[in-house]
């Protein structure tokens, strides 16, 4: 009897041991488990602007992350660009999406350029020099800038152009956003392109109602981008920007040196995020969430999904 006991002791033991030593050896595979971190990855805080667009993607660098076997930390809706890119300075954040254009005029004070190649070429440089800040690859989504009116507003006053606004912005009342009348490529600039626009009054208004307050008509026109979800709504105008004042705004994932010489794996992941982002789908993602009121997370999931760049 003591024989039989010590034998199942053994087996036991031995059970146990094996049971021990398969989980652990399970916990060092590279990601571990599906969508479960790895412990020889870096831990990584993803950040986002303060609109539609800036929180998708913010969510898509996470999930996919995730996906890959990082333990993420979501900084989304953090505010405006100086916000943003003073925390990726700072390492409060490891990376979030900017926009060439913005990169170029906002932070490095360059002047405006039209041809995306060399915008994208110089922000990368200057970046890196400046800051140790990458630039991954861009998408082919352009989230341009915009001056929007509603198609009542245009055919009253025959405004098609941003010249046109100019000539009636004496007639004609502004909804703002955040950081418009400071930014160099925001009234600053138009003024400097256009000729001064002085309208009838200029009130700041929330990325999320600026459409709705020009709509109801509680102001004439507002600022708009081109990847706008609202803009598929055909009572409103996307004005000619016929003085090519804005630059390109090509988004791309920007990151922090230090964070891509930990693991440049992380770049492999991101790229392939933005190869599958253009213009067109970037317009139907915040439609999904600015119209169609869907919640981002459930957008920027569904997307990936659907692209197969998440199980």
């Amino acid at each position: 009897m003591k024989k039989l006991f010590s034998l199942l002791s053994v087996v036991l033991i031995t059970s146990l041991i094996l049971a021990a030593c398969g989980a652990q050896n399970n916990g060092n595979k590279e990601g571990g488990a599906e969508g479960q971190p790895a412990a020889d990855k870096p831990a990584l805080t993803i950040g986002s602007k303060n609109f539609t667009e800036s929180l998708i993607l913010g969510e898509m660098y996470s999930l996919a992350l995730e996906n890959a076997g990082y333990k993420i930390t979501r900084k989304l809706n953090l505010g405006g660009t100086l916000v943003a890119h003073e925390a990726l300075k700072k390492g409060d954040i490891d990376m979030y999406p900017e926009y060439t254009g913005t990169g170029l005029i906002n932070v490095l004070q360059s002047a405006p350029k039209s041809d995306a190649q060399a915008v994208y070429d110089e922000v990368s440089k200057g970046y890196k020099e400046q800051f140790n800040l990458i630039w991954l690859e861009p998408t082919d989504a352009n989230d341009s800038q915009g001056l929007v009116t509603t198609k009542k507003v245009s055919d009253k006053y025959n405004i098609h152009t941003i010249s046109d606004l100019q000539k009636h912005a004496k007639e004609l009342n502004m909804a703002a956003v955040p950081e418009f009348e400071e930014r160099e490529d925001g009234l600053k600039g138009l003024n400097k392109a256009y000729g001064q626009f002085d309208f009838k009054s200029m009130k700041l208004y929330d990325y999320g109602i600026k459409y709705r307050v020009i709509l109801d008509g509680e102001a004439d026109a507002t600022v708009g981008f081109t990847t706008d979800g609202d803009l598929t709504n055909k009572d409103l105008v996307l004005l000619e920007d016929d003085k090519k004042f804005w630059p390109p705004y090509y988004v791309a994932p920007v990151i922090r040196g230090e964070t891509l010489d930990k693991d440049a794996n992380i770049a492999k992941v991101l790229n392939e995020v933005s190869a599958k982002l253009d213009t067109e789908k970037v317009q139907a993602l915040n439609a999904e969430v600015d119209v169609n009121k869907k919640e981002y997370e459930d957008v920027a999931q569904d997307f990936l999904k659907k692209e197969g760049l998440l199980k």
